[in-house]
């Protein structure tokens, strides 16, 4: 809107004070020319509205002190670690199984990356077998041991007895609040 355009004189006719004692007439004479359905109807649709508004105002009062308390109460939870596995590095586990494989001279013990192997041809090697399957579950210091196959008899294809386990070390990482 150009300022040289606009209409100064209807911005004086409407600040004047005749203005204001004839908004004053309108409204006195509104009951009559509209009606007084036509009044109250526009006042209950209005006093909803005023209703309305201070219900919502309220509303959103409580949710942004619950959202203060909220956050208030984050603020305060300690951080949680985080639980991961490492897989445990393949000479340690190669070296591990060469010195096994000295005390279980009837069953076959392999390395292959962070698992290990154990098999045997046949079910008579059973308790040597369970316990090399324990003497690795009880291996390197902070070794988490999981079995990741696991045959015996006649499921087996090639060997009777044969299992298959995962060797992590477990590593605990902080966590920042709010993860």
């Amino acid at each position: 809107m150009n300022l040289r355009s606009f209409d100064w004189h209807k911005l004086q006719r409407l600040a004047s004070p005749q203005a204001a004692a004839d908004l004053n007439a309108f409204l006195e004479k509104l009951p009559i020319a509209a009606g007084q359905t036509v009044l109250i109807a526009a006042g209950i649709a209005w006093a909803s509205a005023g209703a309305l508004g201070l219900f919502t105002t309220m509303q959103v009062k409580g949710l942004i002190e619950l959202r203060a308390k909220l956050q208030e109460t984050e603020a305060l939870l300690p951080p949680v670690p985080k639980i991961q596995d490492i897989p445990v590095p393949k000479t340690d586990v190669t070296n591990f199984v060469t010195g096994m494989k000295d005390g279980y001279k009837n069953i076959d013990i392999k390395s292959n990356g962070s698992s290990i192997m154990i098999s045997s041809k046949s079910t008579a090697g059973y308790g040597e077998f369970r316990e090399a399957i324990a003497h690795v579950q009880n291996g390197g210091q902070g070794w988490r041991v999981n079995i990741d196959r696991f045959c015996v008899g006649r499921e087996c294809q090639t060997f009777q007895l044969a299992a298959s386990l995962k060797i992590n070390k477990v590593s605990v990482v902080e966590t920042k609040t709010g993860d």
